[in-house]
């Protein structure tokens, strides 16, 4: 009978959860969900009954530290109802024990607690027929046994219990006796444990890992998961190499002709773009332009927008010739405004991948990569998320945009993150000083896939984005401080190219 348990899964029901667990919690076993307090774990495992219940399952909240109206309001909290087919039990100890003449004295307090608390459990159990049991939490009856050898038998015997029973348990404990003790990690069939981090500034960041799966695969590594109002919610972290979907690798116009032919011809579908430059270079309006020609030639886009508030960017982009918000009332873009102090990276994936999901979406931009890192605890980290995002959008045929804002103005400037490696092209912006004005260029420095020019071009924004001829006559440009022949400007065509 348990080897069938052991082939059928009980999910949990918390969204991302069952796909990291690769279906669920094996029927019929004993999982540890550990992890300090404030981690979840309350919120977890009360999801876990609650699917159960759902499932047509009887289920037990076993509680040696909370009381059932607290654990019965934390349900509601979440929009949840503890209904018949779930009971809580609170384990409280008889009387006697708590009277201090009526205590044995030839016996020790603590194996009479631990065993009267055991007993409890057990009759819990038998009563309720429960299919789904909740213990929470180890760290009372590891306080109870006082040793690691009667703590190890006892939760030996308490597995064999549940064992014979069929019941799919979930056991809690809060770290909070002795975080080194690894007995109930070797008894377990499964181990998930939950964790809080605390960065400098912003909100508390959550993730949870499975440390032990028996006999069974699962997505290893660390995965962000957050808590909110309808309870937790995982963010399986990304896999790209697990993703494809085909499509025509055909080269996308971007609108401008001058822009086309710097381009060789335009942008490849499924690539991703970087543009790089000093703040205020231009970066965003010829992202934008990406974005405006994906939507008119009748495709759906996507931007996240870290940096600007979305009221103030339609205003800004109206008269550039960029009706971003008709788009969006049509539906053909959306726009997401984020917050880098309250946003995890897995997060953030799960966001975009789920507009990469509509098919009809060609498009998307992240703006900025700077807004992105400040949402990294390590730079390092950035990077290998970022590498899964980019090559999992390309493989589902979306056409990406990124900007990053170097540091300086001009002469020598430098990218926070280096992130060249990763682009299928690359454009640089740059100002420059010439005749007594501040002017903009730009240069394409990598593309793969095809030629491209190797020219820089003067570009302006008047109304709209402007891109003038080769500076063949120029020198310097990059750095910032040109010098021309004649000490003569580049003049600007009145026409758009």
């Amino acid at each position: 009978m348990n080897a069938e348990m052991g082939k059928s899964k009980d999910r949990t029901g918390v969204p991302g959860l069952d796909d990291i667990l690769l279906g669920g919690l094996a029927s019929g076993r004993v999982f540890l969900l550990e992890g300090s307090p404030g981690t979840g774990k309350t919120t977890v495992a009360l999801r876990f009954l609650v699917e159960g219940a759902r499932a047509g399952q009887r289920g037990l909240y076993v509680t040696l530290s909370e009381t059932e109206a607290e654990l019965r309001f934390t349900a509601e909290a979440h929009g949840w109802s503890l209904d018949d087919k779930t009971e809580v039990f609170e384990v409280v100890p008889p009387e006697s024990l708590l009277d201090a003449d009526q205590q044995q004295s030839l016996l020790y307090s603590s194996d009479l607690e631990l065993g009267e608390t055991v007993k409890l459990i057990f009759q819990a159990v038998e009563r309720s027929r429960a299919q789904r049991v909740v213990l929470d939490s180890l760290s009372e009856i590891r306080l109870l046994a006082q040793s690691s050898l009667r703590y190890r038998r006892q939760i030996l015997a308490l597995k064999h219990y549940f064992a014979r029973h069929g019941a799919t348990v979930l056991m809690l404990d809060d770290l909070t006796t002795d975080v080194h003790d690894k007995t109930v990690h070797s008894v377990a069939h499964g181990v998930i444990r939950l964790e809080e981090l605390t960065p400098g500034y912003g909100a508390e960041r959550r993730r949870l890992r499975i440390v032990k799966y028996r006999a069974q695969g699962f997505r290893g590594g660390y995965h962000d998961f957050v808590i909110r109002a309808d309870g937790a919610r995982v963010f399986p972290r990304l896999v790209a190499a697990e993703y494809r979907r085909d499509f025509e690798r055909a080269r996308i116009g971007t609108g401008i002709l001058a822009l086309d032919s710097l381009l060789g011809g335009g942008i490849e579908q499924g690539s991703s773009t970087l543009l790089v430059g000093p703040a205020g270079s231009g970066k965003t309006t010829l992202a934008w332009q990406f974005v405006a020609e994906a939507v008119r030639k009748g495709d759906k886009a996507a931007m996240f927008v870290f940096d600007e508030e979305i009221g103030l960017l339609f205003d800004r982009a109206r008269p550039l010739g960029f009706d971003f918000a008709a788009m969006q009332a049509t539906g053909q873009l959306t726009i997401t405004q984020l917050d880098a102090a309250e946003l995890s990276p897995g997060e953030f994936a799960h966001d975009v991948r789920r507009a990469a999901d509509d098919p009809a979406v060609k498009t998307i931009l992240i703006d900025s990569l700077n807004g992105y890192q400040a949402a990294m605890p390590e730079e390092n980290s950035l990077i290998l998320h970022m590498h899964e995002l980019i090559q999992y959008l390309n493989r589902t045929g979306v056409s990406t945009f990124l900007n990053v804002a170097q540091q300086g103005i001009v002469g020598d400037m430098r990218s926070p993150l280096d992130l060249i490696y990763l682009a299928d092209a690359v454009i640089l912006l740059r100002y420059f000083e010439a005749d007594g004005a501040v002017r903009r260029a730009l240069s394409v420095i990598k593309k793969r896939g095809g030629k491209h020019e190797e020219t820089i071009r003067e570009f302006w924004i008047d109304g709209g984005l402007h891109i003038g001829e080769p500076l063949t006559a120029f020198r310097g440009v990059l750095r910032g401080t040109p010098s021309l022949p004649g000490d003569r400007a580049p003049v600007r065509p009145t026409s758009r190219g």
